[in-house]
């Protein structure tokens, strides 16, 4: 069965799974859907003894129909290798009754690993199956981990480029570390003077400007991107929480068939989608348990249907959902208002115009598969601590939101499903704050004796990825006015 995709605002033409991936975002600002979720329909038996990379084909085949068996396994092969550091790509530990899934063992210790380390792949196979003869430029704008992440997937791969946009001020110090370190003849890393959403619009603006994309294309070069708003990064984050599901079962954790809640950390909204195109895909998902920090957009919008971006951005200890704008949730948008194009467009457009946009009262009653709360400055750093002390076992501030929000649905429903928590990025990735989480005596440590004191007390060593900055030098200083991003890209392009 061919799966095509079409445009959440757009009118109903359809392009290949490898053209949506090319392009990244419709021309019409829409994000690409696939004309329906494929049906995994393989029995968990079988799934169980099935490898991570075995699975990652089952699920992506089903998707990513115009690619053939050899195209894709030999992608999913460069990408799931000993770039991570454990045989199972994505263990599953169990800690106070909850399952964590651990998705940051791959080069840059969070999440964004598992997608990014295979769209490189996807994207260079989609330009030779689509004769495309320029550049690919990527263009992303990060809230810590997807820039970084990209960049290790991307670094020196022939025929791209990728230039990243963060937040100057509004990453952790390893965060920046790993960014402005980046090795590679093709990666460009510039900082902003303004926050995450800022970023993440001027890009946009960029993606749509006709005249840019002339420009640049008279130069040789064409925008993709690497951002969760690409199909390519949707489809291969859907492959882990049916391992994770297999795994469990494996493991003798649950039955077959038995239904499992997922609760995931949540800013961009594109990693709970996963979850939820899998439960679509007939995965035995019951609850979707969406976690916000402080800024807590998405828990608005599930507890009254009202999404609206404007109030105070709030810099939190979990950088990575410092996110008002939460672009992936405009592809579920799009499927609660009956796949309505117009409707969507129209939302949108409300969203971009006033920073708001109602649902109607149909669209919330299809929401039910979600259940939305938030977790306090305070509550992330007392759940580390408590679950630290109570089992050993050290989170970092994103997983810890995750956590706090999975205590708050057990507390409000009784619900004793068993349940996956995502666990997003290595305490590692945000020291400083787990370290003072579980112990302000130390508060005076240095960021690397802190990192080596965490590897002691959880009994973890320090990950690769964090020793190869130690001593890096910052190969990437630029900092730029939001509305300097143009001049830069073409500057840094010579285009």
């Amino acid at each position: 069965m061919e799966i095509l995709y079409k445009s959440t605002r757009g009118t109903g033409e359809c392009v290949t799974a490898s053209q949506a991936i090319l392009k990244g975002l419709s021309d019409d600002g829409g994000l690409f859907v696939p004309t329906q979720i494929p049906v995994l329909g393989i029995p968990v038996e079988k799934l169980a003894s099935m490898t991570y990379q075995e699975i990652a084909y089952e699920v992506m085949s089903r998707f990513l129909t115009d690619f053939t068996e050899d195209e894709l396994k030999a992608c999913i092969e460069r990408a799931y290798d000993s770039k991570f550091d454990t045989k199972e790509i994505v263990p599953v530990k169990k800690a106070d009754g909850a399952y964590y899934l651990e998705l940051f063992h791959g080069a840059t210790i969070a999440f964004k690993d598992m997608a990014l380390s295979i769209l490189p792949h996807l994207l260079t196979t989609s330009a030779k199956k689509n004769n495309v003869k320029n550049e690919i430029v990527i263009l992303t704008a990060t809230s810590g981990d997807t820039g970084k992440a990209a960049m290790a997937g991307f670094a020196d791969v022939p025929g791209t480029k990728i230039i990243v946009f963060y937040p100057k001020n509004g990453v952790s110090p390893v965060q920046e570390k790993q960014m402005v370190t980046q090795k590679g003849n093709n990666t460009y890393v510039v900082g902003i003077t303004g926050n995450f959403d800022d970023a993440q619009t001027g890009v946009k603006k960029m993606f749509n400007d006709k005249n840019m994309a002339e420009e640049l294309s008279n130069a040789g070069y064409q925008f993709s991107s690497a951002n969760s708003i690409n199909i390519g990064r949707l489809v291969p984050q859907i492959v882990y929480y049916v391992y994770a599901y297999a795994t469990l079962y494996k493991n003798g954790e649950i039955k077959a068939g038995e239904k499992i809640n997922v609760t995931v950390p949540t800013g961009n909204f594109g990693n709970i989608l996963a979850a939820f195109y899998a439960k679509n895909m007939g995965l035995p998902i019951e609850k979707l348990i969406c976690a916000s920090n402080e800024n807590k957009v998405l828990y608005d919008f599930f507890s009254t249907g009202s999404y609206d971006r404007n109030r105070d951005f709030i810099l939190t200890t979990s950088p990575s959902m410092d996110i008002l704008i939460s672009s992936n949730l405009e592809r579920l948008i799009y499927r609660i208002a009956g796949e309505d194009a117009d409707k969507t467009r129209e939302m949108m457009n409300e969203l971009s115009k006033d920073g708001k946009y109602e649902i109607t009262a149909e669209m919330r009653a299809q929401l039910k598969d979600f259940y939305g709360n938030y977790a306090t400055e305070e509550e992330t750093a007392k759940i580390i601590k408590k679950l630290y002390e109570d089992t050993g076992y050290v989170i970092d501030t994103h997983t810890a939101v995750a956590a706090c929000v999975y205590e708050k649905y057990k507390t409000a429903t009784k619900d004793d499903t068993k349940t996956v928590i995502a666990s997003t990025a290595s305490p590692f990735k945000f020291t400083r704050s787990v370290m003072d989480a579980i112990d302000h005596k130390y508060d005076a440590m240095e960021d690397f004796e802190l990192i080596d004191k965490l590897s002691e007390i959880a009994n973890v060593k320090v990950p690769n990825a964090i020793e190869e900055i130690r001593t890096a030098p910052v190969l990437h200083d630029t900092v730029v006015e939001v509305a300097e991003m143009p001049a830069i890209v073409k500057k840094l392009l010579n285009a």
